[in-house]
């Protein structure tokens, strides 16, 4: 089994909302075949507590404007990891020790990566 495309989808707005807020290493990781009720898991981090909830609620402000639900949101008190359920894509936006610490994409290494397509940035006048 695949991701689906509105998985990827789904992906492409999330990642694009994280990248806005200044999200660092963004990985996606197809886990449709272990996990039968997902398709995608979104990993991105922040700098500091303020920047990891801002990541998070650019996401979940994006993908309810594409129609979208979050079916469940975990972590947004502590900010150090925020868990953002919209069934067929999970993004998980970490504090950089709690990346580090927990290392999902060691836990997940034999998943496929998704590539993930980002706007072009601007260079600086």
């Amino acid at each position: 089994m695949m991701a689906t495309q509105s998985s990827i989808d789904m992906l492409q707005i999330a990642a694009a909302a994280a990248d806005g807020k200044g999200a660092e290493d963004q990985v996606a990781l197809d886990v449709s075949e272990p996990l039968p009720l997902v398709d995608i898991f979104l990993m991105a981090t922040g700098r500091s507590e303020r920047n990891v909830a801002a990541i998070a609620d650019a996401i979940e402000e994006k993908l309810l404007e594409a129609g979208h639900k979050c079916l469940r949101r975990e972590g947004r008190t502590e900010a150090r990891w925020i868990l953002l359920d919209f069934g067929d894509l999970v993004a998980h936006v970490f504090h950089q020790e709690e990346r580090s610490f927990y290392a999902l994409e060691r836990l997940w290494k034999d998943c496929p990566v998704v590539p993930i397509d980002l706007p072009a940035t601007r260079p600086a006048d």
